[in-house]
């Protein structure tokens, strides 16, 4: 089949997560893209990227380039605007990485209106925020790359528990934890947060007014074991995780991605989540992680993992195995399933 995906976000190419940060949603679309081109089909992918070039097996171009007059399969990525990027498509998908509420609104419906897509949607949790109204939907596997299902979990002496997420989605309520109830039990500990945002204020950097104080309070507390650190590509992250003996997640009600938290369950390294978004469809709760009600359950669990090796090596393996399968070449084949 020709396959054209089609993403408006920010500049990328097929390369881009293999020689710098790159958001979540950014490394499914050129993951998926990959992958298919890998099963046989014809793939070409349009994003904000200035050049034209061939990666993987699938020819990457600007928006601007010239479009092909017909494909079998156009996936628009998130914006239900790109369903008439190609003018004749047998078929056209919408894939859906954010909350499913923003398909209520009126343009997106009107899209789906015209052109009744597939939906493709990244969780579960998508599905009960909007009225389907008869149009076909397929929930895509979760999967990660392969520099973290590589990857192999060796935790680090002295310990450390790893953060990703955003500084305005949860990080105060870590800090607190962190700075009163673990640390002082386990203060050889560290805490990694990792955050283009906190290490930009690091460095010098002005930082948004609304965030400056959690930021300010993230760099005073390096005496506590407060380390912070810059986002990696795929490698540094994958090296990163495996390192860390757990993943602090407070998660955001909108996130249907958890995109970190899929890597670092793939990497081996358990995680203390909040049931927030699609956090609980990413891991395996008292398995492979704790899922957890409260600040107190939080900081506990967290503080176990810190300090209990053979549990932690318990959790880890757990983790490791939930993930060992989520390839993104196995969710090419159900959507193939889907769109043949």
């Amino acid at each position: 089949m020709h396959i054209t995906l089609v993403d408006q976000s920010i500049p990328f190419d097929g390369l881009s997560a293999a020689t710098r940060p790159l958001g979540g949603a950014e490394k499914a679309f050129a993951a998926l893209a990959a992958a298919l081109a890998r099963r046989g089909h014809s793939v070409r992918a349009f994003t904000a990227t200035p050049y034209g070039a061939d990666i993987e097996g699938v020819r990457w171009d600007p928006l601007s380039a010239r479009k092909p007059p017909r494909t079998d399969v156009l996936i628009a990525f998130r914006q239900p605007a790109l369903l008439d990027f190609v003018r004749l498509a047998d078929r056209r998908v919408l894939w859906i990485t954010g909350p499913g509420r923003l398909l209520e609104r009126a343009p997106a419906r009107a899209a789906l209106d015209t052109f009744a897509p597939l939906l493709l949607l990244s969780a579960e949790a998508q599905a009960a925020q909007f009225e389907r109204r008869g149009l076909a939907a397929g929930l895509l596997p979760p999967a990660v790359a392969e520099s973290y299902l590589a990857a192999t979990p060796n935790p680090a002496d002295p310990p450390y528990a790893i953060v990703t997420t955003h500084p305005a989605h949860g990080l105060e309520t870590i800090l607190d934890l962190w700075q009163n109830r673990i640390h002082p039990a386990a203060p050889q500990a560290e805490l990694v947060l990792c955050s283009t945002i906190l290490a930009r204020a690091e460095a010098g950097d002005e930082a948004e007014g609304a965030l400056r104080p959690v930021i300010d309070r993230a760099l005073a507390a390096r005496a506590q074991g407060v380390r912070i650190v810059r986002p990696q590509p795929d490698p540094g992250m994958a090296a990163l995780f495996a390192g860390a003996c757990v993943h602090l997640h407070p998660g955001h009600a909108d996130d249907m991605g958890c995109f970190t938290l899929m890597e670092s369950q793939a990497c081996g390294c358990p995680a203390v989540v909040r049931p927030l978004g699609a956090a609980l469809e990413r891991v395996a709760n008292g398995l492979s992680a704790y899922v957890v009600p409260d600040d107190e359950s939080f900081a506990n669990l967290a503080l176990l993992l810190l300090t209990d090796r053979a549990l932690q090596g318990v959790l880890s393996r757990e983790a490791k195995g939930l993930y060992r399968n989520r390839t993104w070449d196995n969710a090419a084949s159900v959507l193939e399933g889907w769109i043949s």
